[in-house]
């Protein structure tokens, strides 16, 4: 295990204690097939990787471990700030699955998934961060900041651009693979689809309410919206035109995690309400629902599904805030 001070740039070695955790919870009739502990005593925030490999998360007490699916330790351990208290709330694994940026609300840092070695480290003087995404290769890193802006930076050439699109807070971010559009949602009801080379407004997506969560097909095929009352939209990336919208009777529905899958057919979402959701893309159907176990000694029970990803075609696999990692069958033909 190799453990990285961004700060320092210097290893050093952490003991830590990681079991396999087999018990679950789930709705009436199923039960994960397996679950695993990734850190103690709960998550900030977490990402898995497109093909489901690899997961980067966030930990309460502990720093942030990168765990390789199906291996019993993680693979490497970084931290923002040495010894000090983590407190990285935003994790973002590029499309390729060779690099992830993390970030707190100050600072961010680029990270290569192959070495586990730090890229750089950058500090942000103006507004906060809310969130952050990396294209392939690590070549273009995307900020969200409380302020409305948006910044695209490219690590290896300096050059940065900065998004002046929104009027209010910014909640949500990705990032194509190419590095070539972005997509953001905010406070002020609206996702736009920009491009990173001219600041230009491609598409407008428009609500009823402030945007929550927003994310891209890795194919180019559709983008997903969802504000924080009752609109969740799949669209055309292409066109700009909707393609569905989620169905559910709840007259509110947040969620924190959204990722197509590879064939197009499938949209997953993970929710602060312990749920982990299955929808067809065509018709905004929900097909599967999973339900992950909660935070311990935690009252009432709960637990926020912070990342959620395709192992294959059969099994789905989430991350929460109980610091689980937890595989699910999905029963699909």
């Amino acid at each position: 295990m190799t453990t990285i001070t961004v700060k320092s740039f210097i290893q050093f070695s952490l003991g830590c204690l990681i079991g396999l955790v087999l018990s679950g919870c789930s709705i009436p009739g199923t039960e994960p097939d397996n679950s695993w502990r990734l850190v103690e005593e709960g998550a900030y925030a977490a990402d898995i990787s497109p093909d489901g490999q690899l997961s980067v998360v966030s930990g309460i007490n502990n720093g942030i471990h990168v765990w390789r699916y199906g291996e019993a330790q993680p693979l490497f351990q970084w931290s923002h700030q040495g010894e000090g208290n983590n407190l990285v709330a935003s994790v973002h694994i590029g499309a390729d699955s060779q690099y992830a940026v993390t970030s707190d609300r100050e600072a961010f840092a680029l990270w290569s998934l192959t070495n586990g070695e730090p890229v750089g480290f950058w500090r942000i003087d103006e507004s906060t961060i809310r969130d952050v995404a990396v294209s392939n290769q690590g070549q273009g890193i995307l900020v969200g900041r409380s302020n409305g802006k948006v910044m695209y930076f490219e690590p290896e050439s300096g050059r940065r651009i900065e998004f002046l699109g929104h009027q209010e807070r910014i909640n949500s971010v990705d990032i194509t693979p190419n590095g070539r559009y972005a997509l953001t949602g905010g406070n002020d009801y609206v996702a736009y689809l920009w491009s990173t080379q001219s600041g230009q407004v491609i598409h407008t997506f428009t609500h009823p309410s402030r945007v929550t969560l927003v994310a891209l097909d890795d194919a180019g095929r559709y983008a997903f919206t969802a504000d924080s009352q009752q609109k969740s939209q799949i669209w055309n990336v292409q066109t700009g035109e909707p393609v569905s919208q989620l169905q559910y009777i709840a007259r509110q529905k947040i969620f924190t995690d959204a990722v197509f899958s590879e064939d197009g057919k499938y949209l997953l979402t993970g929710a602060p309400s312990r749920r982990v959701y299955m929808w067809d893309v065509q018709t905004g159907k929900q097909v599967a629902e999973w339900k992950v176990a909660p935070r311990e000694n935690m009252t009432p029970p709960s637990a926020v599904v912070y990342a959620v990803g395709f192992i294959d075609s059969q099994h789905v696999l989430s991350v929460s805030s109980s610091g689980l990692a937890e595989l699910w069958s999905t029963s699909l033909p």
